[in-house]
């Protein structure tokens, strides 16, 4: 057997003991938090080797599905984004530096998703105070009154509008989407959007859920996302001008 072979061999292995230990997860209906069985526990249930079973443990810790805390114990993990983030992130850092189709692709995306959500977000704000969404706004207007940017303020604005639909995973994606954008940010060619442009969409998403109407709200989400798209539409004039 060549060396080639038997890692291959090996490959297969670990896939198999990450399957297996997923479908002990589910079928003991364990838990984010919950404990799992010993080292010596889950060889001898799984039937696979103690290498094998520690490789496939390291995968899965790395992806968020289990959770190894030394001196306690291992335990199932939350299962979170992580190894989206990390590989959207790398995709759109090459896309910064390229042909944009990646960055403008992720834009794309996110305002399918939150322009997708409107109706939902106007039932729950139109009925009730905005204050929290406004108290963001105006530490927008502070920021731009200096001349600043200001994403942490821009994340808390759409984390707020979105949190009442109590729904997580848009949440988990919103974020990553939001992480991941931010850090190509400032790689990007086009002329960027002034602070001030930025505190008009965000103050304008508001009086649209004031309105109580889903239709105005999204077309102020349209225009807040086309608004950044339009700095990737003149870069990508500019570079077939050059061409």
């Amino acid at each position: 057997m060549t060396a080639q072979s038997g890692a291959g061999r090996a490959l297969a292995s670990q896939a198999v003991t990450r399957t297996r230990i997923r479908d002990l997860i589910v079928e003991r209906r364990l838990k984010a938090g919950d404990p799992l069985p010993t080292e010596p526990e889950l060889m001898a249930e799984l039937g696979v080797s103690r290498n094998s079973l520690r490789e496939a443990i390291k995968a899965m810790q790395a992806v968020g599905i289990i959770d190894v805390r030394h001196g306690y114990g291992t335990f199932v993990g939350s299962a979170g984004l992580k190894s989206l983030e990390e590989g959207l992130g790398f995709r759109l850092t090459l896309s910064a530096s390229g042909d944009l189709a990646d960055v403008r692709e992720l834009l794309q995306l996110r305002r399918a998703l939150e322009v997708g959500l409107a109706r939902e977000v106007t039932a729950y704000w139109s009925q009730g105070s905005r204050a929290p969404l406004e108290a963001v706004v105006a530490e927008m207007d502070a920021a731009a009154a200096e001349g600043r940017y200001f994403p942490d303020e821009d994340w808390r604005f759409h984390a707020t509008m979105y949190e009442p639909l109590n729904n997580g995973l848009i949440l988990d994606l919103l974020r990553v989407f939001w992480r991941t954008f931010q850090h190509v940010d400032d790689k990007l060619p086009g002329p960027r959007y002034t602070p001030k442009d930025a505190v008009s969409w965000h103050r304008e998403i508001c009086d649209a859920l004031a309105s109580g109407e889903p239709e105005r709200v999204a077309q102020s989400l349209v225009e807040h996302f086309d608004g950044i798209s339009v700095r990737l539409a003149a870069a990508g004039k500019s570079g077939a001008t050059k061409d």
